[in-house]
């Protein structure tokens, strides 16, 4: 297992899959050139007009609430439900979601209209939109709770695999669970690196069958990505740039030597 997952980066660099996004204003360029960063390839078009057929041609596609609009909603269902028919996996990241209603609205309706092969958020989100307790302040959320907890909840809920994104990871459908303990705490500090996260992990998905796995790769690898970075670097304007790099730069070599990963099977 430990040994696949190291290698899933060099799937994702040889297949160099398209990924369709459908994100928020704030980090089009930054996860663009993340994913080109990888050996994916970005698109991103959100006109309701095209958005469908975009996701025909994609090998994976990435929802993000962050920055909505109702024509923006629209055109996510179209790709959802497109991307839904060609069999290629759906990302969906509920950003701030519980922050407004037409936020957790959208969410809602995003889960009942595509099938999503994943959902990637902090706790707080994952909590709210299973509708389990959270705090929402803006778009970044905290919440008291057992984060495990919270992660098979929100499975049992959603009815959708998660990744609960925080000073650990959990990735989960509910029977089997991946601890991530990768990563560093500038990631905090630069705007967008949850969003291309959710981008990468839809690159992962998109070069490899074994999503639970394919999922828990894409997040020890960006964790190591982001220790290299931190290593070189004195603050978050180099950190974002020294982070590209590292997310171009590490290899299978480096995950093996770094990669901090616990997996658990459970019975209940």
């Amino acid at each position: 297992m430990m040994e696949q997952m190291t290698t899933l980066i060099d799937q994702v660099r040889e297949k160099q899959p398209l990924i369709h996004n459908i994100t928020n204003q704030v980090v089009i360029n930054f996860t663009a050139n993340g994913l080109y960063a990888v050996g994916a390839a970005p698109v991103m078009a959100n006109a309701v007009e095209e958005a469908a057929d975009m996701a025909r041609n994609a090998d994976a596609l990435l929802l993000n609430i962050g920055t909505l609009t109702t024509p923006q909603v629209h055109a996510m269902i179209q790709a959802g439900k497109a991307a839904n028919q060609k069999g290629i996996p759906v990302v969906f990241d509920p950003v701030g979601v519980g922050a407004t209603p037409f936020r957790t609205e959208t969410a809602q309706r995003i889960l009942q209209d595509v099938q999503v092969s994943f959902v990637r958020g902090n706790a707080g989100e994952i909590a709210m939109l299973a509708g389990l307790d959270a705090e929402i302040r803006g778009v970044d959320s905290t919440v008291q709770a057992n984060q495990k907890q919270i992660t098979t909840e929100a499975v049992n809920r959603i009815g959708v695999p998660v990744i609960v994104t925080g000073v650990e990871d959990i990735i989960s459908d509910g029977k089997d669970f991946y601890y991530i303990n990768n990563g560093h705490p500038l990631l905090t500090k630069v705007t967008g690196t949850g969003c291309l996260l959710s981008a990468v992990v839809a690159a992962f998905l998109a070069s490899n069958d074994h999503g639970l796995e394919a999922a828990a790769g894409a997040v020890s690898f960006y964790g190591i990505a982001a220790e290299i970075a931190a290593q070189q670097t004195s603050g978050p304007g180099s950190f974002q740039t020294a982070f590209l790099d590292a997310l171009y730069n590490v290899d299978s070599e480096q995950i093996k030597d770094l990669i901090k990963v616990k997996y658990d099977h459970s019975n209940h």
